[in-house]
């Protein structure tokens, strides 16, 4: 698929050449941006055109254009120049405007350069099909830091899960019986959930709920550190202040330490 994708590329830029006669960065650049977008929506990735972004300084740039995970967070860039602007020059400037350079590419329709955490991986031709290839591949081969640790986490978090499930009603169970805070606050989920969600919702159903909030909120905080991730509605805000009353202090850490092996997720981040 990338070989026909590179393909198609070449064709409509030369398309795009010789019918403008120019090799404007707004002519030309359609090609590349063509290229950019479906090789990254199949990789589940959205292109969104002129991204706009703020430099660390506060200032509000615009970038030609990014690839946004599915995460919502931005994956990659793309720069475009005009052929007879000094792409290195270019690229320096933009970085002192405070461009990201984590993953980007620059290019200008005649040499493509990627830059990732901040140096130079490859340049090379735009119309030399095999070492295009090769700098998108290692451009849509990137991962975001804490994405990696998240996908790492997630496939921990799989493998511990049985553990992790087993521990978590126990703990639960114990607070329904011996936990005064947590049983008034039970009782208040419970009706508020037979309300917003269903009628038929029982006290196991509560349970089952707080502990999918637990993980889901605790990986999330983890790897993101996200406080406020899962806590945007009724509900949600509702789970918080019952898993408040319960999954705490030495609970949670010993829950997370009997649950989970000693080499995962939890006990590591």
């Amino acid at each position: 698929m990338s070989q026909l994708l590179i393909n198609e590329y070449l064709n409509e830029l030369a398309t795009l050449k010789r019918v403008s006669g120019a090799n404007r960065e707004s002519v030309v650049r359609e090609a590349f941006k063509d290229l950019l977008k479906k090789w990254g929506k199949s990789q589940n990735l959205v292109f969104i055109p002129e991204h706009e972004f703020i430099t660390t300084a506060k200032v509000r740039n615009y970038i030609d254009g990014a690839l946004l995970h599915d995460l919502r967070v931005p994956f990659g860039y793309w720069e475009a120049k005009d052929a007879d602007d000094d792409l290195d020059e270019e690229i320096a400037k933009k970085f002192r405007r405070g461009y990201p350079n984590t993953n980007i590419i620059f290019e200008d329709s005649v040499q493509a350069v990627l830059i990732q955490n901040g140096a130079e991986v490859i340049r090379c031709k735009t119309d030399d099909g095999p070492a295009l290839q090769n700098l998108l591949e290692l451009f849509f081969g990137w991962q975001r830091p804490e994405i990696a640790e998240f996908r790492k986490a997630i496939v921990q978090f799989k493998a511990d899960l049985p553990a992790v499930l087993t521990e978590l009603r126990r703990r639960i169970d114990e607070a329904q019986e011996t936990n005064a805070a947590y049983q008034a606050d039970a009782a208040a989920f419970l009706k508020q959930a037979k309300t917003a969600i269903n009628p038929s919702v029982t006290a196991d159903d509560v349970r089952e709920m707080l502990i999918q909030h637990i993980l889901t909120e605790d990986i999330f905080a983890r790897v993101f550190g996200n406080d406020d991730f899962h806590r945007e509605n009724n509900v949600a805000q509702a789970l918080h202040r019952l898993d408040a009353t319960f999954w705490r202090g030495d609970v949670k850490r010993q829950t997370l330490i009997s649950g989970v092996g000693r080499n995962s997720w939890s006990t590591n981040t």
